[in-house]
């Protein structure tokens, strides 16, 4: 049996969608299993155990529904028996059609139910991990049990004593103000005195991270891994840092993948179903001050900063660094 799986577009998403490859490598063990991914993401696909084939696909090179179906088409030849499409839009929907899979499942949103075999019910108000599972439990009729969230990653240097340090997010509403980050970083440095900590993020975050890097009262204590690092690279760097201080974005979930854990700072996302799912080595932190939180909006009408992250408790936070420093 061959299997597709178009997985979500963004790194989040992504990581938390390796729950579901697993449970499909679980519930079919002699199938092959390819996966359709965002290009600018397919560097952390080599990171999902089990996978057969990977395949990249670029909104550049393939624009429009047209683009959809004709990348859709080009899959033809591998005569799958199943395709899941974990993005519940109309072009997915498309691509799974244009494939000729025999089999086309999915939640089947934006009128893209007449291109699925199979249209699922998509639940609510659960976790983004478990709403993707749903999808393989109405279609085969069994439960998922224990469901975990992870990618490999390399370690080189098992003993460095490094806090990785992430304010960015792609929603306004979830990164952190600038004032509030260097107070937080300048108290970190002075609690830590001997921790190398170090700042990472996507090429587009440079500029913003940037504003740390001048601020900080000890710059020797800093690294800077901002735009310098692939994906493979970054969850490799992960894997060998003691903690990772973050906001509610992708990078959450790739260190709480790889094993390292996680401080997770909350504003306008919902942690109940975003957060990082492995809880074991995951604390969440919320102000939880304002009656808008969580508003999921991706910027704030009503302050115009996310207030909701510059109430954050400064000391709960350190507190929460401090507490996986002591067991690492």
């Amino acid at each position: 049996m061959k299997i597709l799986i178009r997985l979500p577009n963004w790194l989040g998403d992504v990581v938390m969608s390796t729950a579901f490859i697993a449970a499909v490598k679980q519930l079919y063990p002699d199938a092959l299993v390819d996966v359709i991914i965002k290009k600018e993401l397919s560097g952390i696909a080599a990171l999902i155990p089990g996978l057969n084939k990977i395949h990249p696909f670029s909104k550049q090179e393939y624009s429009g529904l047209g683009g959809v179906y004709r990348f859709g088409k080009s899959l033809r030849g591998e005569q799958y028996d199943l395709f899941f499409t974990l993005p519940d839009s109309i072009s997915s929907a498309m691509m799974g059609w244009a494939t000729g899979a025999k089999k086309r499942i999915g939640f089947g949103k934006e009128g893209g139910f007449f291109l699925l075999t199979k249209v699922c019910k998509k639940p609510v108000n659960i976790h983004r991990v478990e709403e993707y599972l749903a999808l393989l439990e109405q279609f085969t009729g069994k439960k998922i049990d224990n469901p975990q969230v992870k990618l490999n990653a390399e370690i080189s240097n098992p003993n460095s004593k490094r806090v990785l340090i992430n304010l960015n997010s792609e929603a306004e509403s979830r990164r952190m103000p600038v004032v509030k980050g260097i107070d937080l970083i300048n108290k970190l440095t002075n609690d830590f005195p001997d921790v190398t900590f170090a700042f990472i993020g996507s090429p587009k975050d440079a500029e913003y991270v940037e504003q740390f890097v001048k601020a900080a009262d000890k710059p020797s204590q800093f690294e800077n891994y901002a735009g310098k690092t692939d994906l493979a690279g970054l969850a490799n760097l992960m894997a060998e840092s003691k903690v990772l201080l973050t906001t509610d974005s992708g990078p959450a979930h790739l260190a709480n993948s790889v094993g390292t854990p996680t401080v997770v700072l909350f504003g306008a996302g919902n942690e109940e179903n975003t957060a990082p799912y492995n809880k074991n080595n995951s604390t969440v932190i919320r102000a939880g001050k304002l009656e808008c939180e969580p508003c999921v909006r991706n910027t704030c009408k009503l302050y115009g900063i996310p207030k909701c992250m510059e109430l954050l408790d400064e000391l709960q936070i350190i507190n929460a660094v401090s507490l996986y420093l002591k067991h690492a």
